[in-house]
């Protein structure tokens, strides 16, 4: 399993994933928290489903771009959220012209590798505005796993918590928090970051 069976791996498994996937927000309080931080309403879904998180954020008044290297998850978010402006596009390196007061890449950033996730974070840089807030699913600590989606495969890498906060640092994000293996949050580590 490399990082770049990822992408492959969700068209193959894409429909079914999205059928098993729990559509209850269980990651509101996040989703809440960044509504409120974002300095307005243009939201950018990194790596996307659309179900559950883009549809809420749709449903609370965002204006949504959500977008995937994926095909089929970019046809399925279309079809769950047909309020959501749906792009095709690889998290490594993407352009959209556009700039977004709040970003989320939740359970999509940690299928990079780790030097790919140094070039993806440069990219969130560049669209996101002034104050804009970023929520974002690691790792707790550095390392390479494989995990599995509907029976298939999966990369997973991290880096430390030192190394992202030196590289969030080094990119203008400030910590709001960050909260490893939190079981509120069905032991994810979620950091909660504000762009300077």
């Amino acid at each position: 399993m490399r990082p770049d069976d990822i992408l492959p791996t969700y068209e193959k498994v894409g429909p079914a994933f999205a059928a098993s996937r729990n559509c209850e927000p269980w990651e509101k309080p996040l989703l809440d928290w960044l509504l409120r931080k974002a300095p307005g309403p243009k939201l950018l879904d990194i790596g996307c489903g659309g179900l559950p998180i883009a549809r809420y954020l749709v449903e609370q008044g965002a204006q949504v771009t959500a977008m995937d290297g994926a095909h089929s998850m970019v046809a399925l978010c279309r079809e769950n959220v047909p309020d959501a402006t749906v792009l095709h596009a690889d998290m490594r390196a993407f352009d959209l012209g556009a700039l977004f007061d709040g970003l989320i890449a939740f359970n999509s950033f940690f299928h990079l590798s780790p030097a790919d996730q140094t070039k993806a974070f440069a990219c969130f840089l560049a669209h996101a505005k002034p104050s804009a807030s970023l929520i974002l699913t690691t790792g707790p600590e550095a390392g390479e796993k494989v995990g599995a989606v509907e029976g298939e495969p999966v990369y997973h890498a991290s880096l430390s918590p030192a190394d992202y906060r030196a590289l969030f640092a080094k990119h203008g994000w400030q910590e709001q928090a960050f909260l490893p293996e939190d079981p509120t949050f069905r032991g994810h580590t979620i950091w909660q970051l504000r762009k300077n």
